[in-house]
């Protein structure tokens, strides 16, 4: 057997998440305990994770981080293995927004795609005031010497 597990191998339609995380895992000759050591999680989350019990487990985003941890650990697609989680416990097929844009949703008000040069005048103008105020504040306490000043104006502002 491969060191890797292919997404054909882990894509048939009896199987539940917990099922095939326990298989894969017998099959590399793992224990809990090292699988606990190898993702950090306790032997008994593992333990509901492999007998497909949802009540004892996180939901939404730590439990797909779980599955992506021990797919890692186990060497295998975790592709496969979130698709077979999404169906069993409920959850929305993950879509990134990118995706859903081609879909044909509408993100043309948002601002998380507005463009950033149209935003960013905004920081230069706080910038630039906070230059300016600390250079008005130097030259009041006498921090910059006479010969820097080349404006005679200039000179009027120093303490």
């Amino acid at each position: 057997m491969s060191s890797s597990t292919s997404s054909h191998e882990l894509e048939t339609p009896a199987r539940t998440l917990g099922v095939t995380l326990a298989q894969l895992r017998q099959a590399k000759g793992i224990s809990l305990n090292e699988l606990s050591v190898r993702t950090k999680y306790s032997t008994s989350q593992l333990e509901a994770l492999e007998q497909d019990n949802w009540e004892d487990l996180p939901s939404g985003v730590p439990l797909r981080w779980m599955v992506k941890n021990c797919a890692r650990a186990l060497n295998t697609d975790e592709e496969a293995l979130l698709a077979l989680l999404g169906p069993q416990h409920g959850q929305a097929p993950h879509h990134s927004l990118r995706t859903d844009m081609r879909q044909g949703a509408d993100w043309g008000e948002s601002a998380l795609y507005a463009d950033s040069s149209q935003r960013s005048w905004g920081w230069w103008l706080i910038i630039l005031l906070l230059i300016v105020v600390a250079l008005g504040y130097a030259l009041n306490q006498g921090w910059i010497p006479e010969n820097w000043l080349i404006f005679d104006w200039l000179k009027e502002f120093r303490s």
